[in-house]
C-alpha cells in the first residue's frame, strides 16, 4: 500500500521554488490565545526533502550566537508566504557543513543568473510598460 493511493499531497501555493543555499524569509501564522499574528523565521535553507508527504524543507539560522534550526512541510497551511531574499550558490543537496562553520566562513556566494535572470525579466516589463503607455 502506497499512502499516495489514500491522499494526494497539495503544495502550498504561497512556497516560491526554492533551493538549497537560498537565504528565505517564512511567514508563518501564530495563535496566541485568541489573538493571530504572523512570525518571521529569516535564515538559509540547509535541506530539502521531497517525498510521498509533499516533504519538507529546514531553514538555519543562528540566534545570539545559537544555531537554530527549524522544519518546515511545504503542504502546512501555517506557511503564509516565503520570500526569497538571495540565491546561494551551493555544490551539494544537504548543507549540513555550515553547522559547523561560524561568521563569515558560513556565508555562500551569491548565485548570479537567477539575480541576472530576475532584473533582466524586471527590464523587459518596465519596456513593455512604456511602449503601451506611448
Amino acid at each position: 500500500m502506497d499512502v499516495r493511493e489514500f491522499v494526494k499531497p497539495q503544495m502550498n501555493p504561497s512556497i516560491p521554488q526554492i533551493y538549497p543555499g537560498d537565504t528565505v524569509r517564512v511567514s508563518l501564522k501564530t495563535v496566541e490565545g485568541d489573538k493571530e499574528r504572523l512570525q518571521h523565521f529569516q535564515g538559509v535553507v540547509i535541506k530539502m526533502r521531497r517525498g510521498v508527504d509533499g516533504g519538507s524543507f529546514t531553514v538555519r539560522r543562528v540566534s545570539y550566537g545559537i544555531g537554530v534550526e527549524r522544519t518546515f512541510p511545504f503542504q502546512s497551511p501555517s506557511v503564509q508566504n516565503v520570500e526569497v531574499l538571495r540565491h546561494g550558490k551551493a555544490r551539494r543537496a544537504k548543507l549540513y557543513y555550515v553547522r559547523r562553520l561560524s561568521a563569515k566562513r558560513a556565508r555562500l556566494k551569491e548565485r548570479r543568473e537567477k539575480a541576472a535572470e530576475q532584473t533582466m525579466s524586471q527590464e523587459e516589463e518596465q519596456q513593455e510598460t512604456k511602449q503601451t503607455s506611448e
